[in-house]
């Protein structure tokens, strides 16, 4: 092979073709986290708005529920006080008069004042009420529940379970760290 020959054979070859000029890799990232963060910001409006209108009108709504709730409870309370009374009341004997009136002119008597034994009340009379009432109270009190609830995750598996579930963790990420570096 000659010298000439080596020069058609480079003028023949055609030229090698360039690659094309790839995106930049920062371009792509860049876009991504613009929407990452565009929507990170709009979630967080969205938390504002949530809390600065609709959260106020929830709990408003829910004092207002709380509100009626404890008007009917006084109400029935109320209600349930005056039937109480109402039905422990007894007719007391009124007075009445056992001298026919007076038809002739009075007359001047003597009035002699006589000691007699006339028993005091003891106790003040409202004080059997005021115990029937608190016994009714009492008597219908609902009874409440002293036994802790059983949901969740713990209350299901336990302790062993959660140690259990602790150390197959760990195991994986020991694992994960070995294969790493193999």
């Amino acid at each position: 092979m000659t010298f000439e020959e080596n020069d058609n054979l480079a003028m023949s070859a055609e030229p090698e073709e360039t690659p094309p000029v790839e995106e930049s890799s920062n371009r792509t990232f860049l876009i991504v986290a613009g929407i990452l963060g565009a929507v990170a910001i709009l979630a967080l409006v969205c938390i504002v708005v949530y809390g600065m209108f609709f959260l106020p009108r929830q709990r408003a709504a829910e004092a207002t529920q709380i509100a009626q709730a404890n008007a009917q409870n006084t109400q029935v309370a109320l209600a349930i006080t005056q039937t109480s009374v109402a039905a422990a009341f007894t007719a007391t004997p009124s007075r009445t008069p056992t001298l026919p009136p007076a038809t002739t002119a009075p007359t001047a008597t003597s009035v002699v004042a006589v000691a007699t034994n006339t028993p005091e009340p003891t106790e003040d009379p409202r004080t059997p009420t005021v115990a029937a009432l608190l016994t009714q109270a009492a008597s219908m009190q609902t009874p409440t529940s002293t036994a802790l609830p059983t949901t969740g995750f713990a209350d299901e598996v336990g302790i062993p379970g959660l140690l259990g579930l602790t150390i197959l963790m760990l195991v994986v990420i020991l694992l994960a760290r070995r294969l790493r570096t193999a």
